[in-house]
């Protein structure tokens, strides 16, 4: 079978899963439209191939300064940190206490001792932390919004200085087509279209067909809604990206 690539080829190959066309599926193509939709911002919440880690680089304008946040990619699902725009140790780089370690331990690679120096640079960091710390960070997601809380003009962010933001940002089915060859996604959007399928036949319960036949919708929607809870719960004990402080934990044990 050839991969989906697109999304009216998963809309196929998801009516073809469930019976279509020797089936008819009654479900109209905005309700197929719109459980797709439902699967990806599922895909993309919890799923670890549905983001990708990024850096974003943004120079500070004076609208920035005056609005006192910064707008990014509508893209970006979360930001995780931003790196230090200066430190407290590098105020003056000839002076900087790390230069001067590198300067009279590291020149003569033959006698130096990366234990030492490793250590003296935890602890220079540590101090760093509880004395400066970490710029506090807000990022809203649907207004794109990040907001620095620091003295927007001043020294600590000055027109023009240079902003870079760690964060993860959605992949774009149409510029990477495999997304939508993902086992995951797809069984899932069609474990939606099925649960569409049976809410749609429950309007019609108890209803005879020509022969005899009787359709059952709920059975459908049960067997749809067990078969999704079961998918989002593996989604998020195997596909989740862990939470932040839970990855900044283990690396630090």
């Amino acid at each position: 079978m050839a991969e989906v690539t697109t999304r009216e080829e998963l809309k196929d190959y998801c009516l073809r899963k469930l019976g279509w066309p020797i089936i008819e599926i009654n479900i109209s193509e905005e309700q197929i439209d719109d459980r797709i939709t439902e699967g990806f911002q599922k895909y993309i919440e919890y799923h670890y191939d549905a983001v990708e880690l990024t850096y974003l680089k943004h120079e500070v304008t004076q609208e920035d300064i005056d609005n006192q946040y910064l707008v990014i990619d509508d893209r970006v699902v979360s930001v995780v940190r931003m790196f230090p725009l200066s430190s407290t140790w590098t105020k003056s780089y000839m002076w900087d206490i790390r230069y001067q370690l590198r300067l009279n331990e590291l020149w003569d690679f033959t006698s130096v001792n990366m234990l030492n120096y490793t250590i003296t640079m935890q602890h220079l960091r540590n101090l760093e932390l509880m004395f400066v710390g970490e710029v506090p960070i807000r990022f809203q997601r649907h207004t794109s919004k990040v907001y620095l809380d620091l003295a927007w003009g001043s020294n600590e962010l000055p027109l023009g200085s240079t902003v870079v933001l760690e964060g993860y940002v959605a992949i774009d089915p149409e510029t990477y087509p495999k997304i939508y060859n993902d086992l995951w996604l797809k069984n899932y959007s069609t474990v939606l279209i099925k649960r569409q399928w049976g809410a749609n036949l429950q309007k019609f319960q108890g209803i005879q067909l020509p022969g005899g036949l009787t359709l059952n919708g709920d059975s459908i929607y049960t067997e749809a809604t067990r078969e999704m809870e079961k998918m989002e719960s593996e989604l998020q004990e195997k596909f989740e990206i862990p939470d932040t402080d839970m990855a900044e934990l283990t690396e630090t044990i």
